[in-house]
């Protein structure tokens, strides 16, 4: 192992995105947002990733060590938002990743987060980090796509996976569209289940009781890639020590921060969270806006 992979301590694994804008286009996908965040956090982090020979994320992703997988396409969707929704159309998608893909010199990492957006990984990569905190956006397990790339989501597809070797998963309120079944499915095989709700917060079902985490006002451009936010920064916090209730508060802020700029421009740093998290505390919660990477306090 190189004295660099030594020192990851995040890893991210699936598909880089072309998000098509009216603008052109931008990278995306769980993968850019996710590992902006720990980085950003002040978390030495890892990609890895498959893309087409077009796309040069070392440009977006400076400082974050990067595995690229060669492939001739690069994933890519068509997002069109109206009344706070998004429409899909998935417009190509790259090969997926293998557990032969994963480096084995990054298979000591202590936090990894799954990131599928298109089907690409299965679940059953968490079985090759049995010591790390490993999480999973839900995401991409959920969607479906038509001939002509139109994406659909069905929460039920998550009944098919155990999700052995998951200790935290997410996804959101409009994703999940009620479905209780697949809720209680989740909640019987991983030990954390966060089911984020937009500008109405989080709510967080563990093994010993349910809480809501209240949200950080904001003012949105872009909510792109929000989920993805909360669940890197909520890894992170509880890797440090945070209770569920600190990482949670925490990771609102940090999704809301990431929200108020146009991709992940507003992914926010870590004294920007805490600073406001210190000035509007909850539940007597007021972390050392000093703290780095020491353990919250109570």
């Amino acid at each position: 192992m190189t004295s660099a992979s030594a020192s990851i301590r995040f890893l991210v694994i699936g598909h880089l995105c072309r998000d098509i804008t009216s603008d052109g286009y931008r990278l995306g996908g769980v993968v850019t947002y996710a590992g902006l965040t720990a980085y950003r956090l002040g978390v030495p982090t890892a990609v890895l990733t498959r893309c087409g020979p077009e796309i040069s994320p070392g440009e977006l992703l400076q400082g974050v060590h990067l595995a690229v997988l060669s492939s001739e396409r690069t994933t890519t969707f068509d997002n069109q938002y109206a009344a706070g929704r998004r429409t899909q159309r998935l417009l190509e998608v790259s090969e997926p990743i293998t557990a032969e893909d994963v480096p084995l010199e990054w298979r000591q990492v202590p936090i990894v987060l799954l990131g599928p957006v298109a089907q690409e990984i299965p679940p059953e990569l968490a079985r090759l980090f049995p010591k790390a905190l490993c999480g999973a956006v839900l995401q991409g397990w959920m969607r479906e796509w038509d001939a002509e790339g139109r994406v659909s989501n069905r929460p039920a597809l998550l009944r098919r996976h155990t999700f052995e070797g998951i200790q935290v998963v997410t996804l959101s309120e409009e994703e999940l569209g009620g479905d209780e079944d697949t809720l209680e499915h989740l909640r019987r095989r991983v030990p954390v289940v966060v089911l984020t709700r937009g500008s109405r917060g989080a709510t967080v079902f563990t093994e010993t009781g349910t809480f809501h985490a209240p949200p950080r006002p904001a003012r949105e451009v872009d909510p792109t890639g929000a989920g993805d936010v909360f669940a890197a920064a909520f890894l992170v916090r509880l890797h440090e020590g945070c209770s569920y209730p600190e990482a949670a508060y925490f990771a609102n802020a940090a999704a809301s921060f990431s929200i108020e700029q146009p991709g992940p421009a507003g992914i926010p740093e870590r004294r920007q969270v805490l600073e406001w998290i210190h000035s509007h505390p909850f539940g007597g919660v007021v972390p050392d806006v000093e703290q780095s990477t020491s353990t919250c306090r109570t």
